[in-house]
């Protein structure tokens, strides 16, 4: 289905003492751009983010800003360093039976050494965390493909619309065609007998320069193959895949063929309609600049 890369999405969850609010957006470019702003404690997420995303979206700038609004209270516990206080309690043996001290060893003297007891923040389960984090991150990038595939079918309305008026531009440059040719031989027929009046005309010499200017005119094979073109960016719509960079491909041989047809017509009324081609050939290039 064809998309824009224009679109927006936001999802929200509230679960275990946490709440998140996903927002993602997009706009065109001519890779994919992906951006994320998030917590520093989430950064370990970020593969996952982008891989998720990735799945459902292949060409664009997208942002993608993480909010965490409320976050349950870790609790703090007491450890005690095993090594460090049996080495103090070693060190006040030694020194008791040196210096001959009846005083005993008491739990609160030995707790009051530095880093003996520290205590420690509950490390936070990322697991956990990313298994509630991930379904308004999955809501929003289902809400943005939503609305690109919405703007995506107004863009192919709206090209189609194109494409028919330039079939019938076309139609008409091929129904003039073969009456160009003619119409070079009428007047270079009167233009010879206004120079050359009562001077005998080389019929032979008409016929050949009729017949060179005849094939320097031709623009058959110009219209079958824009007419060919036509039919494939009609056909493209119908691909289940990312299509703006065929689309783009197309609508440049489109444009090369409508240039030559107009430098080889020599015809004004072809003329007109090659230039109506080209109008409605670069309004559809601006807009597949927009689509994935």
């Amino acid at each position: 289905m064809i998309k824009s890369m224009t679109g927006f999405g936001r999802g929200s969850v509230e679960q275990d003492g946490r709440s998140f609010v996903v927002e993602i957006k997009s706009v065109n470019h001519r890779y994919c751009d992906l951006n994320i702003k998030m917590p520093k404690s989430f950064l370990s997420f970020e593969d996952r983010i982008r891989k998720t995303v990735l799945e459902k979206i292949s060409r664009g700038k997208v942002d993608v800003f993480i909010t965490q609004n409320k976050q349950e209270k870790l609790g703090v516990k007491a450890v005690l360093d095993e090594n460090l206080a049996d080495s103090y309690v070693e060190c006040l043996k030694k020194i008791k039976d040196k210096y001959d001290i009846k005083e005993g060893l008491s739990i609160s003297l030995i707790a009051k050494f530095p880093d003996v007891i520290i205590l420690k923040q509950e490390e936070e389960d990322m697991e956990s965390i990313w298994g509630i984090l991930s379904n308004p991150l999955k809501e929003a990038i289902n809400l943005l493909v939503e609305m690109r595939e919405k703007e995506g079918l107004k863009l192919k309305k709206d090209i189609l619309s194109k494409c028919d008026y330039i079939k019938q531009s076309l139609d008409k440059i091929e129904k003039r065609s073969p009456f160009v040719v003619c119409e070079y031989k009428e007047k270079l027929n009167e233009r010879l007998k206004e120079l050359l009046q009562d001077y005998q005309v080389d019929e032979n010499r008409i016929a050949m320069e009729v017949a060179i200017f005849g094939d320097k005119a031709c623009i058959d094979e110009e219209i079958v193959r824009l007419n060919s073109h036509l039919v494939q960016l009609r056909e493209t719509f119908n691909l289940d895949e990312p299509i703006g960079r065929k689309l783009d491909f197309i609508l440049q041989e489109m444009n090369r063929e409508t240039n030559t047809i107009g430098s080889k017509a020599n015809d004004l009324e072809i003329t007109n309609s090659v230039l109506n081609i080209k109008n409605e050939i670069e309004k559809i290039r601006e807009q597949i600049q927009n689509i994935e």
